[in-house]
Parts: C-alpha cells; structure tokens; sequence
C-alpha cells in the first residue's frame, strides 16, 4: 500500500444576475426532480457515470455500486441536502422496461450557506449531449431558487472535459486541492 496524491480544484460561481432557466434541446432526454424513491437510480447513474474514470480513484465508493447506493443514502440524509438541486438524467424509449439512467447531479447547502455540486456524472455513451451542461443548469435553478448567491465543486484535474464544461458555465477556479488516497501497488 502507497499513498497518491490527487490534484483537484475547487471551482466557484456567483448566482446574482444569472439566468439558468435556458436549457438547450435535448431529443429524447427528460430530467426528473429528486424524490427519495430514486436514490437507487441516481446511485446507478453515478457508478455507470464514474466507474471507469479518474474520480473512482480518487473516491473508490464511485467505483462500484453498492458504495455508490451508500454515498447517495449519505448525501441525501445530510442537513443540507437540497432537493431542488437534485436531478436524474433519462432517455426516453429506451425500450421497454425502466428508462436509461444517463446522467446525475447531486446539491446540498453546506454549513457556510454556499450551494455544493457533489457529484456531477454523465454516463459514457450520453456524454457529449449537452446533458452534462443540461444537468448543472437543473442544479443551479435549484440552487438559486433557494436564495444562496454562490455554489463550488470540486473537480480533479485531469477530468478535462469536466473543467472545459464548468468554465463555460462561468465557475472560476479559486483554490488547488490534494487528496491523499491510499492505493495498493502491484
């Protein structure tokens, strides 16, 4: 066992002023609101979304299922947990049965009153969409339909698409991050 350290940056947006309402055209999606009885879903759309990147590395619960059910119980009962900023991601008519998870984002209200992104996560084959920006938009209504004037992620920074995506949006990198992570060595 050998510790690694992984560079991440905290990102941060001021909400005054913005408008999130225009999301883009998205065929064949649809978001739907948090509710508890999706906790299973958002946690399968997270472990599809993180699986093989990075950030399993870096949280080693993203990289399986049961540690992904675990970590959206855990967000979901924090104080802060903010259902307005809570969203998953499906595609329509996938065929018969449930509908496609394809994506997720998570918000909670932290204890300094700023809005927080926990995860968000674009399963592989959705990825270049717009469901990635179409979920951050979802979130930050959410967040600035419940009066906070600012919201921060974390992302790592090797997630490149992931940055280019936040700086788009109009999140500025405020400080650099590292989390240190035990990892076996073969």
């Amino acid at each position: 066992m050998g510790l690694t350290y992984f560079k991440r940056f905290r990102m941060e947006i001021g909400l005054a002023g913005r408008d999130f309402s225009t999301l883009p055209p998205l065929d064949g999606y649809s978001f739907i609101p948090w509710r508890e009885s999706l906790l299973d879903a958002h946690a399968e759309a997270k472990y599809l979304s993180f699986r093989f990147e990075i950030d399993a590395n870096v949280f080693p619960c993203l990289g399986d299922l049961p540690g992904c059910v675990r970590l959206m119980n855990e967000i979901s009962q924090k104080p802060g947990f903010l259902p307005a900023a809570t969203w998953l991601a499906i595609r329509d008519g996938a065929g018969p049965g449930e509908p496609e998870r394809c994506g997720t984002i998570q918000g909670i209200v932290d204890r300094n009153g700023m809005g927080a992104v926990q995860n968000l996560g674009v399963v592989p084959e959705h990825r270049d969409q717009g469901l990635g920006r179409a979920l951050m938009l979802k979130a930050l209504q959410g967040f600035q339909g419940a009066g906070l004037r600012e919201v921060f992620l974390e992302v790592t920074s090797q997630n490149e698409g992931a940055i280019r995506l936040y700086r788009r949006m109009g999140f500025q990198k405020v400080r650099t991050i590292y989390k240190v992570v035990e990892v076996a060595y073969s």
